[in-house]
């Protein structure tokens, strides 16, 4: 192509693996993207450039052909094809509504890393979240019962905790990684992690992963005794469904949405509007609802990869249809509201 470019091999890598991730294609494909990045990420330049030249730049751990070649043309100045592709089929608005409280927004409040069940460092999510233009951005790893999620011990999330505390000093400020958890609601309504962890956090989504087909009853007891907690900031994905995707469907839970939201404006807590296109959470019906009842509410990506992060699009869209004021999106709110709020 005759277009120079002037990013660098990693950017050109990063950017490929962000916009697969966007139109959300295969993992291990994207994956292979991300671990070429990291694979010449240390390398000087130029002993890049020489492996380029010399054809030996497939020679490196976590450098096959595709990657390589994409390396190659960076290096060379040229835009690689297939971030040529990509952008023509991935980039812009993910959904064409919304645009306005997109612009809105000033950070997303659940999202994972590799530490539990997400697929890029701590570090890769914040830096996208930079590059999305974010104000800051709450690292929600999940609680330890979600054995299948890797979810973290208090032991591992004290040293997380470590781990966001460096990564805010590289950063000097202009944005902030905040501390929180994806709290798993147990079946009693109490909440998956210590008190003296939880108080340690900023904000804290929790969420039901469990028994999501209980008796109706008994789900409203558990859903409205995680609510009360005081700890409780936001209450994730309600109902639990998946509409789509490569884990099939299920159904929503069934509980008295009512008493749930009614909980939910009583103790200041939150209600997530997740924007995964899978999960589409909570179903227009119970959004109006919560929107009637007088709700506050969260558009959050619960992103499991840096690409995800760009899907508050759908949830931008699915509020705006709704008519929720913005000003009820606790994520439009600058940092020092959001963490009064979640911490008064």
């Amino acid at each position: 192509m005759s277009e120079t470019y002037t990013a660098g091999p990693v950017a050109a890598l990063r950017r490929i693996a962000f916009l697969m991730e966007r139109g959300r294609e295969e993992t291990r494909r994207i994956e292979a993207f991300r671990a070429a990045a990291a694979a010449i990420l240390p390398l000087p330049a130029d002993e890049v450039a020489d492996r380029v030249e010399s054809g030996t730049i497939t020679e490196l751990a976590g450098i096959g052909p595709s990657t390589g070649a994409v390396i190659s043309d960076a290096v060379r100045g040229v835009v690689p094809e297939r971030l040529a592709r990509l952008e023509a089929e991935h980039d812009g608005p993910l959904a064409p509504g919304g645009r306005a409280l997109r612009a809105a927004l000033r950070g997303d409040l659940h999202c994972h890393s590799d530490w539990s069940d997400g697929g890029s460092p701590i570090e890769e999510m914040a830096f996208t979240a930079i590059e999305l233009g974010h104000d800051y951005l709450v690292l929600t790893d999940h609680s330890p019962r979600l054995k299948v999620a890797r979810g973290l011990s208090a032991e591992r999330l004290a040293r997380q905790l470590d781990v966001v505390d460096a990564v805010n000093d590289h950063l000097g400020g202009a944005f902030t990684l905040l501390k929180g958890i994806e709290v798993d609601i147990l079946d009693d309504g109490s909440l998956d992690q210590t008190d003296e962890m939880l108080a340690r956090l900023d904000v804290r989504v929790a969420s039901v992963h469990s028994k999501l087909r209980m008796e109706s009853a008994a789900m409203t007891r558990r859903m409205v005794g995680a609510i009360r907690n005081p700890r409780t900031n936001v209450l994730g994905h309600c109902t639990g469904r998946l509409v789509t995707g490569n884990r099939g469907t299920r159904p929503s839970s069934d509980f008295d949405a009512r008493a749930v939201f009614e909980a939910c404006v009583e103790h200041d807590v939150a209600v997530e509007i997740n924007s995964r296109p899978e999960r589409r959470d909570p179903p227009t019906r119970l959004l109006e609802l919560a929107r009637d009842t007088g709700c506050l509410f969260s558009i959050d990506s619960d992103s499991h990869a840096p690409g995800q992060l760009d899907m508050l699009d759908y949830g931008c869209e699915r509020a705006e249809e709704a008519g929720i004021d913005p000003d009820r999106i606790v994520n439009t709110w600058p940092q020092e509201r959001l963490l009064a709020w979640a911490n008064g």
